[in-house]
């Protein structure tokens, strides 16, 4: 009939879960047939009696050396208390690293405390959870991305409504007014020529005042100084309408693509209502940088502070689903009293 330590030796064999012991001098005098492979050994003979953590657990995970002072494994030599972890990296053989969750116990030696180790492997659960990690990431961006196209979408129907609005109550009306004048012109012309050019005179006025409506709104929906003569002109014009002063810094080394400029174009000009009707600011800046990568847009105010993406009525979120479209991010600083700063960074190719 075997012994208890005969018995318990059979179990520690056949476990699945790598342990060893080391003495008071941290010295290791038992590994496990599992330490011994995990580790990378041929045979407990070649882990016996070495310094377990000059052996195993030399090296930070970055790479930098680890004093075995430092070691939380070794503590309960000390300190008589178990001890557990999820935080170091052991060294095998070849000198690889992996990460292990740990256990370390005192246990009683002929001089006083050594420590029975424990410890798992845990590389394939870092990649589970990190994987995890990435899928749930992933669908939250996938719910910002769709939130944000219905946003768009919604945004998209608004302004189709605008448009159609201002060009009925705008232009339209100027139109037939012009359609009228001309009309009766016609029917005067022989009878009441005076009446008649005043009827035309009237008519080219209404004409007139048709294309300027016309001009500015187009001009609304994508400006020609931006298509002639880039974004930052482009830019320069809008802050020289604003109502406050706006100073804009910057240049760009090349045109950027059209759906950037164009973007970048109304970000501008929306960043700056917004200053206007929320910011209470007396000036506003607007710094435009790009380089091979990445096009840089900010819009920085002197104003109240204490703008958020999700504040009611600041326009913001609109903004950010501008930037979101194109692969771009956008930060929001706006302490409260100290101004607002809206900075976008969006990719100048697509990937």
């Amino acid at each position: 009939m075997a012994t208890a330590a005969e018995f318990l030796a059979r179990i520690l064999d056949d476990a699945p879960q790598p342990v060893w012991v080391v003495d008071e001098d941290g010295l290791i005098v038992f590994a496990n047939p599992a330490a011994v492979t995990t580790l990378g050994y041929d045979d407990p003979a070649e882990l016996y009696l070495k310094p377990s953590h000059a052996t195993v657990h030399h090296r930070r995970r970055d790479g930098s050396p680890y004093a075995e002072g430092d070691c939380p494994m070794l503590a309960p030599r000390q300190s008589g208390e178990t001890v557990h972890g999820e935080d170091e990296w052991f060294v095998r053989r070849d000198g690889s690293m992996f990460p292990i969750a740990w256990w370390s116990a005192p246990i009683a030696m002929p001089n006083g405390n050594g420590a029975v180790l424990a410890f798992s492997d845990i590389t394939e659960r870092r990649a589970a959870e990190q994987a995890a990690r990435e899928r749930d990431a992933a669908e939250i961006r996938a719910a910002e991305s769709h939130a944000a196209q219905r946003r768009i979408v919604e945004n998209s129907a608004t302004v189709r409504r605008e448009v159609a609005r201002d060009l009925h109550d705008g232009a339209q009306q100027r139109l037939i007014t012009m359609l009228i004048s001309l009309q009766i012109a016609r029917e005067e012309l022989e009878i009441n020529p005076a009446e008649a050019r005043r009827l035309l005179d009237d008519a080219v006025g209404h004409a007139h005042a048709a294309i300027d409506e016309l001009r500015e709104l187009a001009a609304g929906l994508h400006p020609p100084v931006l298509a002639h003569r880039g974004l930052v002109v482009a830019v320069e014009e809008l802050a020289a309408r604003a109502v406050l002063p706006v100073a804009v810094t910057g240049s760009l080394p090349h045109r950027l693509p059209e759906a950037v400029e164009i973007n970048a174009y109304f970000f501008v000009s929306e960043a700056l209502t917004n200053t206007v009707k929320h910011a209470n600011a007396a000036r506003a800046t607007v710094a435009i940088e790009a380089d091979d990568v990445v096009f840089t847009v900010e819009v920085r105010d002197d104003g109240i502070g204490g703008a958020g993406v999700d504040g009611a009525g600041s326009g913001l979120a609109g903004l950010a689903d501008r930037v979101r479209a194109l692969g771009g991010r956008m930060d929001v600083t706006s302490p409260p009293g100290r101004g607002t700063t809206v900075r976008a960074e969006i990719p100048v190719s697509p990937g």
